[in-house]
């Protein structure tokens, strides 16, 4: 078996029909097979699949383990000297597949590489990434960094200044689509199900790089993928397991190498953005329902 697409879903029943769908129509030539895993989804998800993807093989969950934890059972069900991690909402393209099965193997000091990534509307998804530093908490999705959005902090974490046309070395990328190679993985282990949601990419692509492998980005690939369709759904859940997998991260990676009466700088940064965000979710639902009214009316 060359690849296994393990795809993690949670109440996004049309998403992954389409995301199937695509996987099917791919145009591949590589041996491949598909897992999903439903983290106890309440929208018919798993039974759409059993009943219209029969080719795909689904692990239904008592209730929802997370997003680390249940990609972690599907790696553990996949049988690919390869596995892509794929969210539900996304679209492959025609022989992205492939695409990334040749580059693994043509690169093999790479742990793992990530393709190119679309918005809906083709636009550039910035889905490689260099590591996260302070300032890039203080300016990533925050009213600071919207009032500077071309700040360099922004810049130099997502990659922007470069086209994104050619292959390279880069530090993470996304786990809305991630190629794994299963021997690492055997290595270093799968993703933290610590990390109930968010950063267990960056983790995962940390420890590989730190046991002496390479992340890459591959363009040959590109897949289409539409943010936050599960996380919208709980806005305020999914701010708070944001903020914790953050201070995780800090804690695992940085912490040892700040001086001992200064760690406390950064979680307690790490408090401050969480209660801006906070605020600005309860000021966008404030503002809806106002609008509704206003409409209503």
């Amino acid at each position: 078996m060359d690849l296994s697409i393990v795809i993690v879903s949670w109440n996004t029943r049309a998403d992954l029909a389409r995301a199937l769908t695509s996987i099917a129509e791919a145009g591949c030539p590589v041996e491949v097979e598909t897992v999903v895993v439903d983290n106890a989804s309440s929208d018919g998800s798993a039974a759409m699949v059993e009943r219209e993807f029969s080719w795909a093989r689904c692990i239904g969950n008592a209730r929802n383990l997370g997003f680390a934890a249940a990609n972690n059972q599907g790696l553990r069900a996949a049988r690919g000297e390869f596995a892509l991690l794929l969210n539900p909402d996304t679209l492959v393209h025609r022989c992205a597949l492939s695409a990334l099965v040749e580059f693994m193997r043509a690169h093999p000091a790479a742990a793992a590489c990530g393709p190119k990534v679309l918005n809906d509307d083709g636009s550039l998804q910035f889905s490689c990434r260099r590591f996260p530093s302070l300032a890039t908490g203080f300016f990533r999705k925050v009213p600071l960094g919207r009032l500077l959005p071309d700040n360099r902090f922004n810049r130099e974490y997502l990659m922007s200044d470069w086209d994104h046309s050619q292959a390279r070395e880069v530090d993470w990328v996304s786990g809305a689509a991630l190629c794994l190679r299963r021997s690492v993985v055997n290595e270093i282990g799968p993703f933290d199900d610590g990390y109930f949601m968010y950063c267990e990419d960056v983790d995962w692509c940390y420890r590989a790089r730190r046991a002496g492998h390479s992340i890459h980005f591959a363009p040959a690939a590109t897949i289409t993928h539409t943010r936050g369709r599960s996380s919208i759904q709980r806005p305020r859940r999914m701010a708070l397991e944001f903020h914790r997998s953050m201070l995780r991260f800090y804690r695992k990676h940085y912490a040892a190498g700040w001086p001992l009466l200064l760690r406390w700088f950064p979680p307690l940064g790490i408090l401050l953005r969480l209660l801006v965000v906070l605020v600005e979710i309860e000021i966008s639902r404030w503002r809806n329902a106002v609008g509704r009214w206003v409409r209503r009316s």
